[in-house]
């Protein structure tokens, strides 16, 4: 896909592409001191992830071609001090790690992080199989055979191009590379220079380069972090959204926008995300919203799955024509919560046969109608 296709040919815009017309505002409406290598002012940096606030911001002097006023639309639902304290990080001489469970939106966060400092970041997804190359250089070999080491023959990882450029780099999933992988990252942290031995010269970071990571410290699969990388993080702990109208609002937002891009609305109604979002929400704490003890599954009941599951429900209803969205909801439920331990069959049954249960009979028509469709969860094996 080359740049000069159109945005409607992407599935997934950037956020530095897709906020463009916010960020160059927000360059023009704070003039304020900038980190070194910063595009934004750190307060200019909070507002483009928190939003505005519902103000209509102005410009202090001539627009030229940007809007006189625009409002910043809010694009993390969390605490603004989290957002500002990993701002100050960033700003300053430590990496910043986001921390928790999946699904708490801490890559969206770093990628709005990087795309508001930087103009966008150079990102290693770390899995399993990423060696020591992807974060420090490795060579393109035909280029090396036929004329030896060279800057022509050198492949430079996202960390060491961001050091030459000032820019943050993004290593998504750090606690999923080996650990002797991972320390590849305390000398870079340290000392902010990377040696090429095989070109006789040191690269030297230049302002405006850190590291964002982001790591599932609960999730399986993870490699413990050195205690001498973690002392290169600051470490920031991303939570579950708190409210459960903020969630519901976020889980329909982006449903929505899934649903834009296939040219259809997200005919589903509010009444049916908000039962759909609370039952994810009593399992993911253990509790019910009124106080009811509820047995957790091992699977993350996470806001994305959430966002996953009213999307499916807006395609079938869409596509497939289904009058009643609600009785979709036992069935992808089920789905969701038999992906890591099918005995989670039977906890999802217990929180029918309780919760659901009792709301049921205080009345609620909703969950009445829930309960009646708990054949559709079957019976655990």
């Amino acid at each position: 896909m080359t740049q000069a296709e159109p945005q409607a040919e992407r599935q997934v815009e950037a956020a530095e592409r897709r906020y463009a017309a916010e960020l160059d505002f927000l360059a023009a409406h704070d003039t304020g001191p900038r980190p070194p290598g910063w595009r934004l002012t750190p307060a200019a940096v909070v507002t483009f992830v928190t939003g505005s606030g519902g103000e209509r911001l102005r410009l202090p002097g001539p627009a030229g071609d940007l809007p006189a006023a625009l409002e910043i639309t809010a694009k993390f639902v969390g605490e603004r001090a989290l957002v500002e304290r990993s701002v100050v990080t960033l700003a300053g001489d430590r990496g910043l790690l986001l921390v928790g469970e999946p699904g708490t939106a801490k890559s969206m966060l770093s990628e709005l992080l990087a795309a508001a400092i930087s103009g966008g970041g150079l990102t290693v997804q770390g899995t399993a199989g990423t060696t020591e190359d992807h974060l420090r250089y490795g060579w393109n070999y035909a280029l090396l055979l036929a004329k030896g080491p060279g800057e022509e023959a050198l492949v430079p990882s996202p960390v060491l191009t961001a050091m030459r450029e000032g820019r943050l780099v993004r290593v998504e999933e750090i606690t999923r590379c080996l650990p002797e992988v991972q320390d590849a990252l305390v000398s870079i942290l340290s000392d902010r220079r990377m040696a090429v031995p095989e070109l006789g010269e040191t690269v030297f970071a230049r302002p405006g380069f850190n590291v964002i990571g982001t790591a599932n410290l609960r999730d399986r699969g993870v490699s413990e972090m050195s205690a001498a990388l973690k002392r290169r993080f600051n470490f920031e702990t991303v939570p579950p959204i708190g409210d459960l109208a903020a969630e519901v609002a976020l889980v329909r937002g982006r449903a929505a926008a899934a649903l834009e891009r296939h040219g259809r609305p997200l005919d589903v109604d509010d009444a049916v995300l908000e039962a759909l979002v609370t039952a994810f929400r009593d399992l993911r704490s253990g509790r019910a919203e009124e106080g009811w003890s509820v047995e957790r599954p091992a699977t993350v009941m996470s806001t994305a799955e959430a966002v996953g599951v009213a999307t499916d429900l807006g395609l079938q209803r869409a596509y497939l024509r289904v009058p009643d969205p609600l009785s979709l909801v036992p069935g992808y439920l089920l789905g969701v919560v038999r992906k890591d331990d099918p005995a989670d069959q039977g906890r999802l049954l217990a929180y029918w046969d309780t919760a659901v249960r009792r709301r049921a009979e205080g009345g609620a028509r909703m969950w009445k109608r829930l309960y009646e469709l708990r054949h559709v969860l079957g019976e655990p094996e």
